[in-house]
């Protein structure tokens, strides 16, 4: 009992130590147009840079260390589809909107007596923010704009609060004391996509953009002298920019869970580690392009002590389970069973037997 109580917390003193860095980003003091640093990004890195939270946009402006360069090109474009996007970067998969509310036409979403609607971002309203810390929501005690109260969450609490099923929508609703107050949620509506496609939701546009001045702003510039904030530009402005490489790599081969281990070891470093909500927003950048219904990580249930872990014997502290799976018991006589990330939905983990054909990400050599 007591060599059980010490492995498991060796386990979790080794969550902290595990995480290693899977995107660089790199500045090609260059100048030129949109389409042409895209394709020098793909022929020489993964793609223009992706940025999925403050972290990586720090990042981003740390590679520029030439004091001249201002703008720099990064890898969002505008697009001819809206779609509704929750600034934390949740999936959109549940929606509570006041009759009519789907078919309008403005951008951002508030909520009042449990039920949305939609309005111009450019009002100033009351907001919810999410705190990941305490795992609350908290109401913002001033009117903001939109744009301004996502600032204010993301400075002070994590970000704008995402509603993610009727749960939530009612512990959002009680916490509202007065159900006629509109407060903005996370909620917002754009036409910009990623160039290599990665469901990045995270906008970090300077006060007033993207304004598509002339309307031809179709790419987005970094202003480094503004803190990296963003501006919608024309697409032939001549300006350096920023490639991002990833350390990830999908392998649409079908093979068994110890097939892809072997695979990744012999050939690159291992089998995916997802230890963190930025890594896993990493896997489903990569994950799209899968043949299978999910793919492989690098997670099993280790029978000696009924409790799954990474491959390099890391506890499993951050968490992405789809409902049903990864709590319960599993017999070791009958099966052994490994984690895979679906490729569809919500990207969440499930439990598979080991035996099952599926592709895999592998972390790829320096």
């Amino acid at each position: 009992m007591a060599q059980t109580v010490y492995f498991t917390l060796l386990l979790i003193a080794l969550c902290s130590l595990s995480e290693c860095i899977l995107r660089r980003y790199y500045h090609i003091n260059m100048k030129t147009n949109w389409t042409k640093a895209q394709i020098y990004c793909k022929e020489n890195y993964t793609d223009l840079a992706t940025v999925n939270n403050m972290n990586d946009m720090k990042q981003v402006t740390k590679s520029v260390n030439n004091s001249s360069t201002n703008l720099i090109w990064i890898g969002l474009r505008r697009s001819s589809v809206y779609t509704w996007k929750w600034s934390l970067g949740d999936p959109v998969n549940y929606t509570n909107w006041y009759n009519g509310e789907l078919n309008g036409s403005k951008n951002c979403a508030y909520m009042r007596n449990g039920t949305w609607g939609q309005q111009d971002c450019n009002v100033n309203m009351s907001f919810i923010c999410y705190n990941e810390s305490s795992k609350g929501h908290i109401i913002g005690t001033s009117n903001k704009t939109w744009r301004d109260a996502q600032i204010f969450c993301r400075q002070n609490h994590t970000d704008l609060t995402s509603v993610r099923n009727q749960n939530e929508n009612q512990q959002i609703q009680m916490i509202m004391n007065d159900s006629q107050i509109s407060v903005w949620i996370g909620l917002f509506r754009d036409s910009w996509e990623w160039s290599d496609k990665s469901d990045s939701t995270f906008r970090y546009w300077l006060a007033g953009e993207p304004n598509n001045a002339g309307g031809s702003e179709d790419y987005t510039t970094a202003s480094v002298i503004d803190q990296g904030r963003w501006i919608d530009s024309r697409g032939d402005l001549s300006c350096t920019f920023v490639c991002h490489e990833d350390k990830l790599i999908l392998i649409q081969m079908k093979l068994s869970w110890s097939e892809a281990l072997r695979y990744c070891r012999e050939n690159h470093v291992d089998l995916i580690s997802v230890e963190s909500e930025e890594i896993q927003y990493m896997v489903t950048e990569v994950i799209h392009r899968a043949s299978t219904d999910a793919v492989w990580m690098g997670l099993h249930y280790y029978c000696l002590m009924n409790l799954w872990i990474w491959i390099r014997g890391e506890a499993v502290c951050y968490q992405n389970w789809a409902p049903g799976n990864g709590t319960k018991l599993m017999d070791c006589n009958t099966e052994h069973r490994a984690g895979a990330v679906q490729s569809g939905g919500a990207h969440r983990w499930i439990s598979l037997p080991q035996s099952h054909q599926l592709n895999f990400i592998c972390i790829k050599k320096e």
